[in-house]
């Protein structure tokens, strides 16, 4: 019977090993995990009556993988959709004040986000002409050729700041924002592009004899572009049910210290642990942590740690607050808001969960989540827990009016949180896959390499699997 081991019990790993099971339902899989529990940033916390992500709120529909999952778990009917409001409004705060990012043609132009200078630079974008080189260049200096410097400063900087809490004259807009680009490249405007495919999508439903999608109905592909998704439960829920529907549960609170071949087979690997634990596989696929992956590879190959190691993480707290609803002035109409990162606040964003998905909160209750830190402010997750929670509450206090106390507060601190895209992270990853490629039977996955959100994750991981199949299949 061959084998796999696979590192990491986040979502790439267990998707992975449910891919693996349902294309080769005798292969033996044994995924290891360093933490008391799965998930790795995906999991749901419940206390006092509360329910707090402590890594991402839930995924987007815009790719297919994770729903296809979900389904393929038994989950479909379980997916509970975001709050239209909560896909409808979302904000910025800018000089003082929350403004609500545009979602037409009118708001924009009388949105107070850019100034008349600044709309019209954007809105010339469709003409400009498309660059001829492939060189990498990062996300600010693309926006701002493409749309201005205005739309690179508050757009782009808050766009990046919701999702990679990064600096977006540091990150590669090839790695971490690849449609901008290829919509660049093949339309030769972002705009044209996105108004391109925004037709194609309606001409689709109407021939499918689509309706327009309505909250709580049924939603097709086509409709439900940008849907926002999770579980009455929490993002624990298909953690949990992967774990479940796997012939062995993962091997929990497990550190391995070494990775080598099996002496016994030219192939074949042997994974040592604490003390005398060590498993053998035919084939081993680290999903962990880049830096994880480096320091397990450390000795096998120098070389592809120190290009691991080379792919940087931000530091981000989550500071998850509960309030008496009465004591909240703000309607909390919407998804939230950003901070760009060039106003150096000390809150990075506010995340309305209980607006955006029901029972995240008691009764008479809402739950906000601040998040603070990121790349530009790490040392804003050093801090103790009372001048953390000051902070937030001053941050409050200044864009939703806030003045009373919070009745509930649960801090998680991410010392290394998300993989940051730098310029150059292309072809960085390039080499590390080609080099991998060298070791026979030894796979890279998880986040630090195709995409940073559950639907990348999700979807590597099916392309993985397909890979670690092959392997196998040719191994005979």
């Amino acid at each position: 019977m061959p084998s796999v081991v696979i590192v990491g019990a986040g979502i790439s790993g267990l998707s992975l090993a449910y891919r693996l099971q349902q294309r080769v339902p005798d292969l033996k899989i044994t995924v290891l995990e360093r933490r008391d529990r799965p998930g790795g940033t995906m999991w749901t916390e419940r206390r006092d009556g509360f329910q707090v992500e402590i890594g991402p709120n839930g995924f987007l529909d815009n790719k297919s993988s994770t729903l296809d999952l979900c389904r393929d778990l038994g989950l479909g009917d379980r997916l509970l959709a975001a709050s239209e409001a909560a896909g409808r409004n979302r904000y910025l705060f800018l000089d003082g004040k929350l403004e609500r990012l545009p979602n037409s043609f009118g708001s924009f132009l009388r949105s107070g986000i850019l100034s008349w200078r600044g709309k019209l630079s954007l809105l010339a974008e469709r003409y400009r002409a498309r660059r001829r080189d492939a060189a990498d260049e990062s996300i600010d200096a693309f926006v701002r050729r493409r749309a201005g410097r205005e739309a690179a400063e508050v757009l782009a900087d808050a766009f990046v700041t919701g999702i990679h809490a990064g600096d977006p004259a540091l990150l590669s807009v090839r790695a971490a924002l690849p449609r901008l680009p290829s919509l660049e490249a093949s339309h030769g405007s972002v705009w044209k592009g996105l108004a391109r495919t925004a037709r194609e999508r309606r001409a689709e439903a109407a021939a499918q004899g689509e309706v327009p999608y309505r909250p709580g109905a049924p939603a097709t592909a086509s409709q439900r572009a940008g849907q926002m998704w999770s579980f009455g439960e929490g993002l624990r829920l298909p953690v949990e049910t992967l774990c479940q529907r796997l012939p062995h549960p993962p091997v929990l609170g497990v550190t391995i210290q070494r990775i080598a071949r099996e002496p016994s087979s030219q192939s074949g690997w042997r994974l040592s642990g604490e003390g005398k634990d060590s498993w053998t596989a035919d084939a081993i696929v680290l999903t962990c942590p880049a830096y994880e992956q480096a320091r397990l590879l450390a000795d096998m190959d120098p070389e592809l740690t120190e290009q691991l190691n080379g792919i940087a993480y931000n530091k981000v707290a989550v500071v998850a607050l509960g309030f008496q609803r009465a004591d909240v002035p703000h309607p909390l109409d919407g998804f939230g808001f950003l901070t760009p990162q060039r106003t150096r606040r000390d809150v990075l964003g506010v995340q309305w969960c209980s607006s955006i998905f029901p029972e995240r909160a008691p009764p008479g209750m809402v739950l906000l989540r601040a998040m603070c830190g990121g790349w530009n402010r790490p040392e804003i997750v050093d801090w103790h827990d009372e001048r953390l929670l000051r902070a937030v509450a001053a941050e409050l206090r200044l864009t939703l009016g806030i003045e009373a106390a919070p009745v509930f507060h649960h801090i998680i601190r991410w010392e290394r949180a998300i993989p940051q895209y730098h310029l150059g992270h292309p072809e960085r990853v390039q080499w590390i896959m080609e080099r991998s490629a060298t070791h026979p039977g030894l796979f890279l996955g998880g986040n630090a390499y195709h995409g940073i959100s559950l639907n990348d994750c999700t979807e590597q991981a099916a392309s993985l699997a397909s890979a670690v199949h092959a392997y196998l299949k040719q191994r005979g």
